[in-house]
């Protein structure tokens, strides 16, 4: 059983990552850690929690934490993750895991120096359907990876927009708009929803980033609606990225994925009611991953649940840890660099 701190408990923290863990049978214990002092008595008094902190590693070390939630303002991830990685706990942060490249490989360096696990929370890595398209990129089933387009969209036009998230309207907190529309904080699709899509790809095809060029378009709070960007990667790769805020609230989010190796090609997609995971080849044969109804649609509650699985000592695995983490930011943090400049940025490797 473990005992894990959440740090940060806001609307996500609320709605989320605290009912999961107290419905986790992999937690005996939970304490929370926030620097607004009325906020820790509230969500305290709400979740019957006790166990209530200003201080990261403080609360590690009084509360003798296996694991820790970030769950922070976008900005605000790295000095808590790295100080309970420090404190000796594991960590799982929210994506994004942070919001500069020199932050995300700082945050994955603490944790390979504390021999801690850093998980990302994003949740479509932690699926079987995704182990099993990482299998067949590792089993040379499409040969070297030579392409991969990869689009995402989401019912967030509100949000990204500056107004209140439609379907929060009943939750104890709601989404800031200072997280999720301040071009100044990180706010924006790439940020707050293409760092689901790009995690996905980096876990399932193995690849980094190299260089990135990239257009946007702006919400009317100066954060990108749009993405359009295109990439190479280590290895030579080339890569399309897309991104829009703007589904309609009724079809919700969807990621299309497709990976072109020189064998064959992976296609992934999912959007409400349907999804698939197929793999080609170029001699004519198929596999068809049998998709459960419902299987593809986000759950929030994965990455928790997995979290208290690791953290309790289970041999769960990673499929979101701190190297994917930051090849994503270093990837996000690029196309934010270039759209603002007009011209390709190089990522420091």
């Amino acid at each position: 059983m473990a005992k894990i701190g959440v740090v940060g408990i806001g609307w996500w923290a609320c709605f989320n990552h605290i009912p999961t863990l107290q419905t986790s049978g992999d937690v005996e214990k939970i304490a929370i850690c926030d620097l607004d002092p009325a906020r820790l008595t509230q969500v305290g008094d709400q979740f019957g929690i006790a166990a209530r902190y200003s201080d990261v590693a403080e609360m590690v070390k009084a509360e003798g934490l296996d694991g820790v939630i970030v769950s922070t303002p976008h900005i605000a991830h790295t000095k808590p993750a790295i100080a309970a990685l420090q404190a000796g706990a594991h960590v799982l942060v929210e994506k994004p895991m942070a919001t500069s490249a020199a932050d995300g490989r700082a945050i994955a360096a603490a944790g390979l120096k504390a021999g801690r696990e850093v998980l990302i929370s994003t949740g479509l890595n932690y699926t079987r359907f995704s182990a099993q398209a990482g299998a067949w990129v590792r089993a040379g089933k499409i040969g070297q990876v030579r392409h991969a387009a990869c689009q995402m969209g989401s019912a967030l036009d509100d949000l990204m927009a500056g107004e209140p998230m439609l379907e929060t309207a009943g939750h104890l907190f709601r989404p800031p708009a200072s997280t999720w529309a301040d071009p100044a904080k990180a706010g924006g699709y790439a940020w707050g929803q293409m760092s689901h899509s790009l995690a996905w790809l980096c876990y399932v095809a193995d690849v980094q980033f190299q260089q990135i060029y990239c257009l946007d378009t702006k919400s009317k709070t100066g954060v990108d609606y749009y993405d359009a960007a295109v990439g190479r990667c280590t290895n030579g790769a080339t890569v399309a990225l897309s991104g829009a805020s703007t589904v309609p609230k009724q079809r919700g989010m969807h990621t299309d994925v497709r990976i072109y190796g020189t064998e064959g090609v992976i296609w992934f997609d999912c959007e409400a009611g349907r999804a698939r995971l197929e793999l080609s080849r170029l001699d004519g044969t198929n596999e068809v991953y049998q998709m459960a109804p419902g299987e593809a649609d986000y759950d929030g509650t994965l990455p928790v649940s997995h979290f208290a699985a690791l953290c309790a000592g289970k041999p769960v695995g990673n499929p979101a840890n701190g190297e994917n983490g930051a090849r994503v930011t270093e990837a996000i943090a690029a196309m934010y660099a270039s759209a603002a400049s007009g011209a390709p940025v190089q990522i420091e490797g």
